[in-house]
């Protein structure tokens, strides 16, 4: 199996999925950005771990494997949906991590009045640590896993899949294989259901 094939699986998508996840997660607990920030007193110094400088990156995150899972199980409609919806939260998670790399002294700013207390931002001069790129790099990957379901989703099957194509739950097998009526197929016609040997059951 090539290494497409296999990236484009439905056990790839998931996979790649749940590492985007993993990278994103771990992004989050560390600490984005270090500075000073003027406050009321006088300027002090602040930090913002991940999970202030962009609150509700985690959830964000938590929606790509669920969609996935949902890609991969669900019937054709239902799975482009479910892949748009992981390529929306990958863009959201790049999004929201670029903002923070590209305006790091206003977060760091409101992130510092967030914590007194206050709203708006104050006046910040910010460092910039290598994690809100690990953070795009993770919503990167879950594009990556959103784009290998469009690839491969046109031949996964659906799950239970299988059992569907030509299996009638109203029919049952004749003695040579054959596919014969069941009795409730012949109550439903108002015919007498047939007994031992396939002849009708009759009232005495």
């Amino acid at each position: 199996m090539s290494r497409l094939r296999i990236l484009t699986s439905k056990v790839g998508v998931v996979l790649l999925s749940a590492a985007a996840l993993v990278v994103v997660l771990l992004a989050t607990r560390a600490t984005w950005l270090t500075g000073s920030a003027n406050g009321v007193a006088g300027p002090v110094a602040a930090e913002a771990p991940g999970t202030e400088a962009v609150t509700g990156l985690a959830a964000i995150a938590l929606v790509g494997p669920a969609a996935a899972v949902a890609a991969v199980t669900a019937g054709r409609i239902a799975r482009w949906i479910a892949l748009a919806v992981m390529a929306i939260g990958a863009i959201s998670t790049i999004g929201v991590s670029l903002r923070v790399i590209l305006e790091p002294d206003l977060v760091l700013g409101q992130v510092a009045a967030r914590g007194s207390g206050g709203t708006g931002a104050f006046e910040a001069t910010a460092e910039l640590s290598p994690w809100p790129w690990v953070a795009v790099a993770g919503g990167a990957l879950q594009l990556l896993a959103a784009a290998a379901g469009a690839v491969g989703g046109r031949r996964w099957q659906r799950l239970g899949g299988r059992y569907e194509a030509g299996a009638d739950p109203d029919q049952v097998g004749g003695a040579r294989g054959e596919r014969v009526d069941s009795d409730w197929d012949r109550v439903g016609r108002g015919e007498e259901p047939a007994g031992e040997g396939g002849a009708p059951v009759r009232d005495e």
